[in-house]
């Protein structure tokens, strides 16, 4: 199921919200402002791809400390920093605690704009692989624990002769339990079956910060 795209927006400055907000419309995304970290906090649930965009210094929570917090609560979404009060350690701690790009006030609308065309396509890509991922798992669930151990041999590159030998079984029994764990994940062909099991290897929560951090 396709998730909805959200770009969130925090910073004091109403006119930057205003700005930032705008400048976005070309992209199909739901557009979320917020005057503060507190607020974003309260607000922020993470059920689909998106971005965060960010400034620094503020009331109460700053930036940096929102962005901390979210590392250590387990969320990756994507944070682009912006700022009027950039340093080099600043940048630094920025990159450092996960955010994918860094720009210093006044910014160049086009340079944010594509910074966060490139932080939203690789979070959408980031949910498509764990969405794969966890339909793939689904879908293995039923098999017994036998049927899953010639599985793991096999996407392993190991012949059926191999499997015997190591699971102490006959090349019949292997077979068997081949054809049973197909049936069951509805695949007609070996090669079908290798790249089922080679989706189920990806890492379950993908790295949804692929793009890499960037300072501008």
């Amino acid at each position: 199921m396709e998730q909805k795209t959200t770009i969130h927006i925090v910073d004091d400055e109403p006119r930057i919200l205003e700005a930032i907000a705008h400048l976005i419309k070309p992209i199909d995304a739901e557009v979320k402002t917020y005057a503060d970290a507190e607020e974003f906090l309260r607000d922020f649930r993470d059920d689909g791809p998106g971005c965060l965009v960010l400034d620094v210094r503020m009331p109460g929570m700053s930036g940096l400390e929102l962005q901390t917090r979210l590392a250590e609560d387990g969320y990756t979404l994507p944070v682009v920093i912006v700022t009027g009060h950039a340093d080099v350690r600043m940048a630094v701690d920025a990159v450092k605690a996960g955010a994918v790009s860094f720009l210093e006030k006044p910014f160049r609308p086009q340079e944010l704009f594509d910074e966060i065309q490139r932080a939203v396509r690789a979070d959408a890509e980031a949910w498509r692989r764990l969405d794969e991922a966890q339909n793939v798992e689904r879908k293995l669930a039923p098999l017994k624990a036998g049927e899953r151990e010639v599985l793991a041999l096999i996407a392993k590159g190991k012949t059926n002769e191999q499997i015997a030998e190591e699971l102490h079984l006959s090349v019949r029994g292997v077979e068997a339990r081949r054809a049973k764990a197909m049936k069951t994940l509805r695949v007609d062909t070996k090669a079908e079956l290798l790249r089922l099991l080679r989706n189920h290897a990806k890492t379950p929560q993908p790295d949804r910060n692929a793009a890499g951090p960037q300072v501008g």
